[in-house]
């Protein structure tokens, strides 16, 4: 591999680390922040169906946690899935993210429980996880196609979480995430298709 390759490898990794450690350091320090000063009181702000203010919690959301073992839990699936789609491409790892934001808040906002709250970014990691498995029927290259059956094979698990089976987990979140990802891989590849 000639050296300007390998340097601009480098560089590519070291941007990976660097925005994953952003964004998991944003999550810590907002958890770390929320227990020493506010008493766990930011996590109410969270989505809240069909209420106005509820509105507001579909940006904040996904920066609130629960407790230990809700944050631990989205922290690896931000390291492995949000990993995945930053080395397929950095640029649309910041779209995928705000369309699963955008789409898995708005449907919980829709249909969530009355008087829920939901929180915490595992929508987006779902949108992730859609992302993943649909870019290769999207794009139908032979890279995006293993990409997304790697994906499969080592997280197809996941889809259990798109439903309704587990008290106290917002599968809605999850589900309205989800199809956030695929329809961001569906965008992205038609605007792909566009500019050919």
């Amino acid at each position: 591999m000639p050296n300007n390759e390998t340097a601009a490898l480098k560089q590519e990794i070291n941007l990976i680390i660097i925005i994953e450690v952003v964004l998991l350091g944003v999550l810590w320090m907002l958890w770390i922040v929320d227990g020493l000063f506010f008493h766990n009181s930011l996590k109410s702000h969270g989505v809240h169906p069909r209420s106005t203010e509820g509105l507001l919690g579909i940006l904040f959301s996904p920066f609130l946690h629960s407790g230990l073992p809700h944050i631990v839990a989205n922290t690896m699936g931000i390291i492995m899935l949000g990993s995945l789609v930053l080395m397929h491409d950095i640029s649309k790892f910041f779209l995928v993210s705000g369309f699963s934001v955008i789409i898995g808040g708005l449907g919980v906002w829709l249909v969530g429980g009355t008087q829920t709250n939901h929180i915490g970014i595992s929508g987006v990691i779902f949108g992730y996880f859609g992302y993943l498995i649909s870019v290769g029927i999207f794009e139908k290259k032979l890279g995006t196609v293993l990409l997304s059956l790697l994906t499969v094979l080592l997280y197809g698990g996941m889809i259990w979480g798109i439903l309704p089976v587990q008290i106290s987990v917002s599968w809605e979140g999850h589900l309205f995430g989800f199809l956030g990802g695929i329809l961001s891989a569906f965008v992205l590849n038609r605007r792909k298709e566009k500019s050919a």
